[in-house]
């Protein structure tokens, strides 16, 4: 008989964490789902007990501040993740304070209950100390034990979320012009500029005349997180819109307007404001300015140019490229921007001798041979770290060197001869390390030093020698100081240059 057929696979779990990001903040509004896939923010749906949750993840990097302080600012609820085999990281504190700060309530996600030396009483006992009483010790804050690797309690995580979600009466009409948040912008090369948005309030539509910070267009086509076409978009539903004329900011407001031209007047107007803005903020040399770098010397500057596939990628990076600055070495991001190096950035980067960041893009072809004409460095990167580190590395070359004393040897003048038209030799025996002929000496007398300066020979028997080791006797002439006596120690060092740190 012919073998039986292979059993149906199982259903998709409905929602599962990653163990990689160290906690996620994620929403309680009615509609549907929000992820991050390599620091990047999509969206796709969960429905639960025939209801539907939409939640908003953001990375644990502490370079991606800004993103998790909007996150609590488009949430109704917090989930925190955090490890049960590690103890409540300085980000984890971070995002509790953004939550607190915005007023929304927050559920604690206990994760890897299942790993082998967990403890969540341990954890459980650090968010008591932070004032956070979880339910089970008798608090009013909700708290799950879950594993990402096998699912466990996540089901009990979502119905926990339905419930604050119930208790705090959370409603949107749908009747009206739509509003809400951008998650995430970028340009893609067959499509344009994609923009992520989360509708908020009123029923998004096709044909609509939309205006997000900046930019404004009208919508003509709208995606869900499977890629799927959509006609329309209820509250609370975050859905991926073409038609925009660029790449709103994550966080700005978005609002649905019924006539085109308004549209586009109050984008025109807020770039108009922006440009005036970023020219009377623009850092001028002041006098004090000058007297700084003076005092410090030797002061340099490092130029950037900044492009990236995501906007959130952008901004995580510029702020954790300035936080690089010090006294000696100041990190100007001269440009940044969404979308491939384009052959404007290489001029920019000539022209301000500038070098070009590259986050998840790539050169255009023009762009690429123009570099290499004009010789810009640009570097690629995927992962924040690097890019980060690399910068660092590069500052650090920028310092200069910083001179180190390390002494090699003493020797003891145990007896003097005067020679005429010669001056005073010493003869000395080395008491400890290794003396050699072209390093430093101190002269030492009863615990004052009395002259600092080199030798003029070093010799044993007649013979000029370039060292002398520990033990050994021989005869030593130093220049410019004949006063040599008995019992005078005579320190030898050298100085190193040692390259600095930031």
């Amino acid at each position: 008989p012919p073998p039986p057929p292979p059993p149906p696979p199982p259903p998709p779990p409905l929602f599962f964490f990653t163990q990689k990001t160290e906690y996620q903040i994620l929403s309680g509004l009615v509609g549907s789902e929000m992820c991050i896939r390599d620091r990047h923010i999509g969206a796709y749906s969960v429905s639960v007990n025939s209801k539907k949750i939409t939640f908003l993840d953001t990375p644990g990097h502490e370079a991606f501040t800004a993103m998790r302080a909007r996150g609590a600012q488009i949430t109704d609820i917090v989930i925190v993740v955090i490890a049960a085999d590690d103890n409540i990281m300085p980000q984890t504190k971070e995002a509790i304070s953004h939550a607190q700060a915005g007023g929304v309530p927050i559920i604690f996600a206990i994760n890897k209950v299942d790993k082998e030396g967990a403890n969540p009483d341990k954890v459980k006992e650090s968010l008591a100390a932070m004032n956070l009483v979880v339910e089970d010790w008798g608090g009013k804050i909700q708290s799950q034990d879950i594993s990402a690797l096998k699912g466990q309690g996540v089901d009990s995580l979502l119905e926990k979320v339905l419930l604050e979600a119930e208790i705090m009466d959370l409603k949107a009409n749908p009747n009206k012009n739509s509003s809400g948040s951008v998650l995430e912008a970028y340009l893609d090369k067959g499509r344009g500029y994609v923009s992520t948005i989360l509708v908020q309030n009123g029923s998004l539509k096709i044909g609509d005349y939309l205006l997000a910070g900046k930019t404004s267009g009208k919508i003509k086509a709208m995606f869900d997180e499977s890629g799927n076409p959509l006609e329309f978009a209820l509250p609370s539903t975050p859905v991926s819109v073409l038609g925009l004329d660029g790449a709103p900011q994550a966080g700005d407001p978005f609002k649905v307007f019924n006539d085109e031209k308004e549209a586009k007047m109050i984008a025109s107007k807020r770039t108009q404001l922006g440009r005036e803005q970023d020219v009377r903020t623009q850092k001028h040399l002041t006098l004090d300015e000058i007297g700084r770098r003076i005092a410090v010397g030797d002061f340099k500057e490092l130029n950037v140019i900044i492009k990236g596939d995501v906007d959130g990628s952008v901004e995580a990076l510029t702020d954790s490229f300035q936080n690089l600055s010090t006294e000696e070495i100041q990190v100007n991001i001269i440009f940044k921007g969404v979308g491939a190096i384009t052959d404007s950035d290489v001029l920019l980067a000539s022209a301000s001798e500038a070098i070009i960041v590259g986050f998840n893009v790539k050169p255009t072809l023009s762009a690429r041979k123009l570099s290499e004409k004009e010789q810009i460095d640009i570097r690629f990167y995927s992962i924040i770290y690097d890019a980060i580190n690399d910068l660092k590395d590069a500052m650090e070359g920028m310092l200069s060197l910083e001179m180190k004393e390390e002494s090699t040897g003493e020797a003891e003048v145990r007896e003097t001869f005067k020679i005429s038209r010669i001056g005073t030799i010493a003869g000395c025996m080395v008491t400890s390390g290794k003396i050699f002929r072209n390093s430093n000496i101190r002269i030492v007398r009863a615990d004052e030093m009395i002259f600092e300066g080199k030798l003029l020979s070093l010799k044993r028997f007649k013979d000029d020698v370039k060292e002398v080791a520990k033990g050994y006797d021989c005869g030593i002439q130093v220049n410019e100081f004949n006063d040599l006596i008995e019992g005078d120690i005579i320190q030898f060092y050298q100085e190193i240059a040692v390259k600095r740190k930031l």
